[in-house]
C-alpha cells in the first residue's frame, strides 16, 4: 500500500508522460480563418467609427447654412475664339458655337468602298463619288463635311469607320438672319470675317473674344424700316431700296437696309445684286435732294437771302443741253419757292450767283469727295466730275452730274440741320455721356433756316404725304432719272425723300429710295419721290417714334410755329391770327377741297 507524501508536497507522477503529438491540417486552417476574422472585425470597427465620427460632426457640430455648390468639371470648353456682336440693347446679332467637322486620314481607311457608301447613307447631302475620291487618294488629311450637328455626329459616330474622326470647329450664328445681312455681314468656313462688320472688325473680334461688339443699330428700328421698305418694293414693282434711320446728334446709323438682302449663314451661291449694299457701296445721283446742299450753299455764301427772286420762267441752254423745268409755275420764284417746288431753273440761277470754286468747295466740305468714314468694308467713292465745268455745276445744283451713297446725303443733311456740326456716321454705339466728335460746316443761321425750308416742304410743298402729326416732319423729296450708256433713261428713275423729325429740335433723319419704282393707278401714273418714298417715310415715323421716345407736340401751338415758320414769300415770321369778334359767324365755304395738280405736289 501506498504511503500518501507528507504535507506540502505534490505527489509524484510514477508513470512516464505520453510522448507528443504532432497538429492536425485541420487545426491549422482553423486557426488561421480565426486570426483572419479578427483583423476583418478589426477594421470594420474602424471604418464605421470614422464614418460615425464624421456624421456627428457634420450633424452636431457644423452649423447649419446653405449646401456648397459643385460644378462638374468641364471635359471640352466651349470658350470660342470670335466675339458675340450685340444691338444697342444687347440683342445678339452673331455669335459662334463650337461644332464638330469631321475628316479622313486615308491611309487608315481599309475599305474606301465600304467607308464612302456608309458616309453618304448617314450623310445624304455628300456626294459618293467624291468621297470615295478622297477616300481612296494617297493624302494623310482630307475633309469630309464642316460643321456638323448634333445628330449629324452621332450618325457618324456610330458607323465606327477606321480612319474617319472629328475635329472641334467653330460656326458663325446669326439670330437676326435677313434683318442685319448687309451690316453685320457674314463669315467663311474658317471663321474670318468676309463682309460687313464681320470683315472690318476681324481682328478685334478674334483678338478680345470675351468682350462683345455693341453696335448702335436697334433691332426694332430695323424690323420697321425693312418692313416697310419691303411693301414698298412691291407695291411699286421696283428692283430694290435702301434705307437710313440717322441720329443726328450723334452721327450713330440707328437702322440701316438694303434690298433685296441675303442670308448670312448660306450667302454663296446668290445673286451679286443680294449682297450688293444699295445704302453705303451703291453712288447714284441723288436728284432733288441734292437742292438741300445747293440751298445751304447759297446762305453760306451771304449773296442770297431766303426771299430772293430767281427766273423760273426761261430754259437755260449750255453747249448741246437745254435745261427744263420738270413742271414749272411759270413765273420767278423765291429761294423757299425753288426749294417747295424743287425748281431745276431757280436752283442752277443760284448757283450761277454763288460761283463754281465756292460750291466745289462746299461739296468737299459736305463730304461729297471721299468715301464716308463708316466702319463698312462696302463703302462707295463719289462720282465727282473732272473737270469741274460750267455745265457740271449747273447739273449738280439740281442732284445730276455727281453720284454718291444714301449715307453720304444723310450724313451731310444731318449736319446741315443739326445746328450745322458735321458728325461722321458710326455703326458703332457711342458710350453715354461721351463727347461726339464734329466739325462745325455750316452756320447755325445757316441751320436754323434750312430747318423751315424742310418743314415748309412738308406743310406746302412736294413732301406732304410724309408729314405725321405730333412729330413736326420736314424733308425734301428727290426724284433722278438712271443713267444707263451716255443717255438717262425717263422710265428708269430713283426715288427718294429724305425726312426728320421733330424740326423745332432735330433729333433723326429717315430716308428711303427706291430703285426703279413703277407708276400704279393710285399714283396717278407717277413714280417720283414725293408719290413713292415720301408715304414710306411717314409710315416709318409714325412707328418708331414712340420707340425712340420722340414726344408728341401740339404743331400748331406758338412755340412751334415760331421755330419752324417759312412762307412763299420767304418771311419766317408767325404771326398769330387775330380772334373774331364774338359776334361774327363763320362764313359757310365749299364742301370740296381744292387740291393743286399732283404732278406739282410730288416731285
Amino acid at each position: 500500500m501506498t504511503q500518501p507524501p507528507p504535507y506540502g508536497q505534490a505527489p509524484q507522477d510514477t508513470q512516464p508522460p505520453p510522448a507528443s503529438r504532432p497538429r492536425t491540417t485541420l487545426a491549422v486552417a482553423m486557426e488561421q480563418s480565426r486570426y483572419r476574422l479578427m483583423v476583418t472585425a478589426a477594421v470594420v470597427t474602424a471604418v464605421f467609427s470614422a464614418i460615425s465620427v464624421k456624421l456627428v460632426a457634420a450633424t452636431v457640430f457644423v452649423p447649419a447654412g446653405e449646401p456648397r455648390q459643385h460644378h462638374a468639371l468641364e471635359v471640352d470648353g466651349t470658350t470660342t475664339n470670335r466675339a458675340d456682336i450685340l444691338d444697342r440693347n444687347g440683342n445678339l446679332l452673331a455669335t459662334s458655337l463650337v461644332t464638330q467637322s469631321l475628316y479622313a486620314d486615308p491611309k487608315l481607311v481599309s475599305r474606301p468602298e465600304e467607308a464612302a457608301r456608309k458616309l453618304v447613307s448617314a450623310l445624304p447631302e455628300l456626294d459618293y463619288k467624291d468621297v470615295y475620291a478622297k477616300l481612296s487618294g494617297d493624302k494623310r488629311f482630307v475633309w469630309l463635311k464642316r460643321n456638323l450637328s448634333p445628330k449629324q455626329q452621332y450618325a457618324v459616330h456610330r458607323l465606327g469607320i477606321p480612319g474617319v474622326s472629328f475635329e472641334r470647329e467653330e460656326r458663325r450664328f446669326f439670330p437676326a438672319g435677313n434683318l442685319t445681312s448687309h451690316v453685320v455681314g457674314f463669315t467663311g468656313v474658317d471663321n474670318n470675317g468676309l463682309s460687313g462688320l464681320e470683315q472690318s472688325f476681324n481682328k478685334r473680334l478674334t483678338e478680345d473674344p470675351a468682350t462683345p461688339l455693341q453696335l448702335s443699330i436697334d433691332l426694332r428700328l430695323q424690323h420697321v424700316l425693312k418692313k416697310e421698305l419691303a411693301a414698298t418694293v412691291q407695291e411699286f414693282s421696283a428692283i430694290g431700296a435702301a434705307g437710313i434711320i440717322f441720329d443726328v446728334r450723334s452721327g450713330e446709323v440707328m437702322a440701316m437696309t438694303s434690298l433685296p438682302d441675303f442670308d448670312p449663314q448660306d450667302p454663296t451661291g446668290l445673286d451679286p445684286d443680294t449682297l450688293f449694299n444699295r445704302a453705303t457701296l451703291g453712288v447714284y445721283e441723288m436728284g432733288s435732294t441734292f437742292k438741300i446742299f445747293n440751298s445751304a450753299l447759297a446762305f453760306e455764301s451771304g449773296k442770297i437771302k431766303v426771299s430772293d427772286y430767281f427766273d423760273a420762267i426761261h430754259p437755260i441752254k449750255i453747249g448741246r443741253f437745254t435745261i427744263n423745268e420738270y413742271h414749272g409755275l411759270g413765273r420767278a420764284l423765291t429761294v423757299a419757292e425753288v426749294f417747295q417746288h424743287s425748281s431745276n431753273l431757280g436752283s442752277v440761277r443760284m448757283v450761277q450767283q454763288v460761283g463754281i470754286p465756292a460750291q466745289k468747295a462746299f461739296m468737299a466740305k459736305m463730304g461729297f469727295t471721299r468715301p464716308t468714314a463708316l466702319e463698312l468694308p462696302e463703302n462707295g467713292w463719289p462720282l465727282v466730275p473732272n473737270p469741274w465745268r460750267e455745265v457740271n455745276s449747273m447739273t449738280i445744283s439740281f442732284g445730276h452730274g455727281i453720284s454718291v451713297s444714301p449715307m453720304h446725303t444723310v450724313t451731310a443733311a444731318a449736319s446741315v440741320i443739326n445746328g450745322g456740326v458735321m458728325h461722321q456716321p458710326t455703326l458703332i454705339k457711342r458710350a453715354p455721356g461721351a463727347e461726339v466728335p464734329g466739325e462745325q460746316v455750316v452756320s447755325r443761321q445757316t441751320s436754323e433756316m434750312m430747318r423751315r425750308m424742310f418743314r415748309f416742304v412738308v406743310t406746302e410743298g412736294t413732301g406732304k404725304s410724309a408729314g405725321v402729326k405730333g412729330y413736326v416732319v420736314g424733308g425734301k423729296t428727290g426724284t433722278a432719272d438712271k443713267q444707263k450708256g451716255r443717255h438717262y433713261q425717263k422710265n428708269s428713275r430713283m426715288s427718294s425723300f429724305l425726312g426728320a423729325f421733330p424740326m423745332n429740335d432735330p433729333r433723326y433723319i429717315v430716308y428711303v429710295l427706291v430703285d426703279e419704282p413703277k407708276a400704279t393707278a393710285k399714283t396717278y401714273g407717277y413714280a417720283t419721290g414725293g408719290w413713292v418714298a415720301a408715304p414710306a417715310v411717314g409710315r416709318i415715323i409714325k412707328q418708331v417714334g414712340p420707340l425712340l421716345n420722340v414726344p408728341i407736340q401740339d404743331e400748331a401751338s406758338p412755340e412751334i410755329l415760331n421755330a419752324t415758320f417759312l412762307n412763299a414769300a420767304g418771311s419766317t415770321n408767325w404771326v398769330a391770327p387775330p380772334h373774331p369778334p364774338a359776334t361774327a359767324t363763320t362764313a359757310k365755304g365749299s364742301t370740296v377741297a381744292s387740291f393743286p395738280p399732283p404732278a406739282k405736289q410730288q416731285r
